[in-house]
């Protein structure tokens, strides 16, 4: 079977998979973070924290939860690294650094998994089990409450209140992210994914040396940080290495992971709010972006420039060969179309026209379909945004979902979608003007600038994948990169919470005449031109520079 067919069949069988479940997964999320009555495990975990599991909180409240559980979080990640020589199954790795163990810690507690160490040679496995896997479970816990609590701010009627944080971060890990995770690597070690207490393996080479493979409980990590839209890994060459990825179904698997709740939380949104149209248009606009962005990447790694990448017949460097390009193609659309960053490529090697794709996902917000939680309620401010646009060009007081959307809610969405580009802007331009970081590139030119562009974009957007040609280990990168992940996760959180607040308060209003319709293909144009525009105007320049003076050279 030709690669092309391979990568189409890829698509179809991803397709059929998402819809079988899109429906009674969307359905279950949503009596998840619905349902009044607490599991015993819960209400076990409530008593030993002292919290009330029926108290309902406004906006600050939840806010300071999320705060509070994620700097504690931050602070025992860091410890856990620091004192690594003292834990068990460290096999004699010592203690990480101060700066690498304060980025790693920001890192996994904002969902973002960047790395700027090989693991394998860094970490043991009680951090990465007891450390590094609890965060990629509780910080997607945490995307998933924060889009729901928006959610309920959208559905409620006057009460103010958006729900309890400890009672959705416990169901998030108890009732969706536990039980298809341990399916999923049940699944995965089936397909050859290794599963393993030991540090490595030993092997006599073709070259009749001895060589020690680096292995360690990898399929475990490997289903949680693609189901949580986490990303790093176990091992350095992350979803690319045959232990995390054996071949065409695990790939198939691992994709589906990634995408699975991004689109089961359209129709959770839908059925939350009382109305399954709202959560379809959303899933029109993510699914079109996917597939403009996947024909895009194919047909630029497949016709490239240059007399060596023609030879080959495709742009092959820096690609698994049981993979080639359409898979490859694929799972960087998916991964980065999502905050996961893990990668099956080297996104480094990719064409002008091809890496422009994955960093574009990135700029355009990761709102197709997004993160675990993060793309939802990112997408639903781009859909207020959208509908404050219109309600300008008619003279119209905006309203969603039965909700006007004055100066405190408009605030909070432009706040939110503000974060994101300050960040990867001014640590580009920051990294830029010093001469340090022209020592750190492996590239100079326009490839050079989109490394040092992807780097800021995805820890900005705490996607955590990497262009991989910029070595970040010195303390400015390791700090730049940890505030980037810091603001990029928690100042646009703040700003949904507070949005979810402040509609929360509102009584719903019926549509009228004038009421602009949030159901249709005329809105799903109007939020889908939104979240390029706002992409285009922002980035144009600076991807003017980068990857599309590379494509056209």
């Amino acid at each position: 079977m030709s690669s092309p067919m391979v990568g189409l069949v890829q698509v179809g069988l991803l397709i059929l998979a998402i819809g079988v479940v899109y429906r009674p997964l969307g359905d279950y999320l949503a009596h998840v973070y619905t349902s009044e009555k607490h599991w015993r495990v819960e209400k076990a975990v409530y008593r030993l924290v002292r919290i009330d599991g029926d108290a309902q909180q406004r906006w600050t409240t939840y806010a300071a939860g999320v705060l509070g559980f994620s700097a504690m979080s931050v602070a025992l990640l860091y410890l856990m690294q620091r004192l690594q020589p003292l834990l068990p199954l460290s096999f004699g790795r010592g203690a990480v650094d101060p700066a690498t163990a304060f980025n790693t810690a920001v890192s996994f507690v904002t969902n973002t998994n960047w790395q700027s160490y090989v693991p394998e040679q860094v970490l043991g496995h009680t951090v990465q089990m007891a450390g590094l896997t609890v965060q990629n479970f509780v910080s997607a816990a945490v995307g998933m409450a924060v889009a729901i609590a928006l959610v309920r701010g959208f559905a409620a009627a006057g009460t103010g209140r958006i729900g309890n944080i400890w009672v959705d971060i416990t169901r998030g890990c108890t009732r969706v992210l536990l039980p298809i995770a341990v399916i999923a690597a049940v699944l995965l070690v089936a397909l050859g994914g290794a599963m393993s207490l030991a540090s490595g393996i030993h092997v006599i080479g073709l070259d009749g040396q001895a060589h020690t493979i680096a292995t360690a409980p990898i399929a475990s990590q490997e289903v949680i940080k693609e189901l949580g839209t986490n990303g790093g890994g176990v091992l350095n060459a992350n979803s690319a290495h045959p232990f995390s990825n054996p071949g065409g179904i695990s790939n198939l698997l691992e994709i589906f992971l990634i995408l699975v709740i991004p689109l089961a939380l359209t129709r959770t949104f839908g059925t939350m709010v009382g109305d399954r149209r709202q959560g379809r248009v959303l899933l029109a606009v993510m699914v079109a972006i996917m597939a403009v962005m996947t024909a895009v990447v194919w047909w630029a790694e497949s016709h490239p420039n240059g007399p060596a990448t023609l030879a080959a017949g495709g742009a092959l460097e820096g690609k698994e060969t049981r993979f080639g390009l359409f898979l490859s193609g694929l799972f960087a659309v998916a991964t980065t179309g999502t905050s996961t960053g893990a990668v099956n490529s080297m996104h480094d090697s990719f064409t002008g026209l091809g890496g422009l794709v994955p960093l574009l996902n990135m700029l355009l917000g990761e709102v197709a379909p997004g993160g675990v939680g993060a793309g939802l309620y990112g997408i639903l401010v781009l859909a207020v945004i959208a509908v404050f646009l219109a309600g300008l060009m008619v003279g119209r007081t905006p309203e969603y979902l039965g909700k006007k959307l004055g100066r405190r809610e408009v605030t909070a969405a432009a706040l939110s979608i503000l974060v994101m580009p300050t960040m990867v802007l001014l640590g580009a331009g920051t990294a830029l003007a010093l001469p340090s970081t022209g020592d750190a590139l492996n590239n100079t030119g326009a490839h050079g600038l989109s490394e040092v562009l992807y780097a800021f974009a995805s820890a900005g957007n705490n996607n955590g994948s990497a262009f991989a040609g910029l070595t970040v280990s010195s303390d400015f990168f390791q700090v730049a990169l940890g505030l980037a992940m810091l603001f990029g996760r928690f100042m646009p959180i703040l700003a949904v919470l507070m949005l979810a607040g402040a509609v929360a308060q509102q009584q719903r209003v019926p549509a009228t005449a004038g009421t602009l319709p949030t159901t249709g293909p005329l809105f799903a144009g109007l939020l889908g031109g939104t979240v390029i525009l706002v992409a285009a105007l922002t980035f144009l320049p600076a991807l003017a520079l980068g990857p599309i003076a590379e494509a056209l050279a």
